[in-house]
């Protein structure tokens, strides 16, 4: 089942084109730092590394991610073992997992949210197998967790709300367990670094926290939305999958000594609604509460008619799943489809060769010595990843932004030359430029409507202030 899903993901990952944090990854892995201001080293370095040993292949690009995705389904069939299940229930939770619209969407992408679903999945499973007994697995448990921090700061909640919950329901043994305290000093070790930059840098992640809980990101959603929105991150027909495993985990005695995930869910969605944090947050449970539910649903679909109803649901979703997350409709046809109103994503795929070429073209339009002193300036990183990615090979400068960790790689060189502007509005630039020019707007040539579309090119001359005082009022997080 694992496999399947890593050759299917290696199969489409050629598809469409790269994804805007996908473009911010390639730079950032040129920009090498124990932190961003966004997030750990450990996704960059993952996207150096593929630039290192694939060139520009997407394909390289996303390898990772796929294999990361079949490391989920495998493991969400170990967890089913851990948990008492016999083989049909492994695989039957590993097929849940495998057709899910989560483990798609983001096993397709280089991406954080990757890498952070199977750092949850890991830890679970470790965690499943430390409850009962405790022991030196405890060391393998901080030692994943110090990783999975390296990559995204969400695994620390995964461990509070269990901590937590093993204080209600127990078992409370457990937190004493000098393994566990080893295994806690072992995370912090390997955190530590970042937890270094951090400080030093001022603790930018949480300001970045607050800016997503205001809406400031393109996946962001109201608080309300969190929970409807589990219904979906695996598929509506096998929520009764997971469902009946989150039932068992709270009320079968078989399953007393892991009791502690069934109350860390609901206090993980609560921390997330309160917090503002994107319903997808939740995701990482899924594999432990599908595990505990598998068994059960295989021994109902003991007749015929229950195993054909039960395949259909995993055909079902595993259809409409990778339709809405996978590159399958041809993308000449994809504004023909509401898949870019269902999933933002999709949208932020397509389009940005044509948005480098459309700058390029404004580039090439200018006088040749104003042309070789230009700036190139972009409001967001996808636009300036995607000028660092494709512009070289048409004449273009590096590209600076004042978004995220971009800020930290800026201002440009003090010079009077022209500014190639994507992205602002002409407000903003007449408070900095004599003279504003809109040269263009960018148009991906296939109707899609995402948040490039549209996007105005300007030509920038007689700038009034310096890069190092504007530079700051540039500066932007989400």
């Amino acid at each position: 089942m694992a496999g399947v899903v890593v050759a299917v993901l290696v199969l489409t990952s050629g598809g469409y084109g790269y994804h805007r944090d996908e473009l911010y990854f390639l730079r950032a892995g040129r920009e090498l730092a124990f932190g961003y201001v966004d997030q750990p080293p450990l996704t960059p370095l993952v996207a150096s590394a593929a630039s290192e040993l694939f060139g520009e292949s997407l394909v390289g690009l996303r390898l990772a991610s796929a294999l990361a995705a079949g490391m989920v389904v495998l493991l969400t069939g170990l967890l089913a073992r851990e948990l008492g299940a016999g083989r049909a229930a492994q695989v039957l939770a590993a097929a849940c997992m495998g057709v899910s619209a989560y483990l798609l969407a983001v096993g397709h992408l280089l991406s954080t949210s990757t890498f952070d679903l199977l750092a949850w999945t890991a830890l679970c499973w470790l965690l499943v197998r430390a409850l009962p007994a405790g022991g030196p697995i405890w060391l393998a448990v901080g030692a994943v967790a110090g990783v999975a921090l390296q990559n995204k700061a969400l695994p620390a909640f995964l461990l509070a709300a269990v901590v937590a919950a093993l204080v209600v329901v127990g078992p409370r043994a457990r937190l004493l367990d000098r393994y566990a305290l080893a295994g806690g000093a072992v995370a912090l070790v390997i955190w530590a670094p970042h937890l270094a930059w951090q400080a030093a840098h001022g603790w930018p992640q949480l300001a970045l926290s607050r800016a997503i809980a205001a809406g400031s990101s393109g996946t962001s959603e109201p608080w309300w939305l969190l929970l409807p929105y589990q219904l979906v991150l695996v598929g509506p027909l096998l929520v009764p999958v997971w469902a009946i495993g989150w039932w068992r985990l709270a009320r079968d005695p078989a399953l007393r000594p892991w009791r502690a995930f069934a109350l860390a869910y609901p206090l993980l969605a609560a921390i997330f609604m309160l917090t503002g944090g994107k319903p997808y947050y939740l995701a990482g449970m899924y594999p432990v509460l599908l595990a505990a539910g598998a068994a059960p649903v295989v021994g109902w679909a003991r007749g015929r008619g229950r195993v054909v109803l039960l395949g259909a649901a995993l055909a079902v979703t595993g259809a409409v799943n990778a339709v809405l997350v996978l590159p399958l409709v041809p993308v000449q046809h994809l504004a023909d489809t509401p898949i870019v109103d269902i999933r933002y994503d999709t949208g932020e795929t397509v389009g940005w060769p044509a948005l480098v070429r459309t700058v390029a073209d404004v580039h090439a339009a200018l006088p040749a010595a104003e042309r070789a002193a230009a700036v190139m300036l972009t409001r967001n990183y996808g636009q300036a990843g995607a000028v660092d990615r494709f512009g070289p090979a048409l004449g273009l400068p590096t590209a600076y932004s004042g978004h995220n960790s971009y800020t930290d790689w800026g201002p440009p060189r003090e010079t009077t030359g022209t500014v190639i502007v994507v992205g602002y509005g002409r407000d903003e630039l007449e408070r900095w430029c004599g003279r504003v020019e809109l040269a263009a707007r960018v148009d991906n040539g296939l109707d899609v409507d995402n948040d490039e579309q549209g996007t105005p090119v300007w030509v920038c001359r007689d700038r009034r202030v310096p890069w190092a005082e504007l530079w700051p009022e540039l500066r932007r997080l989400g």
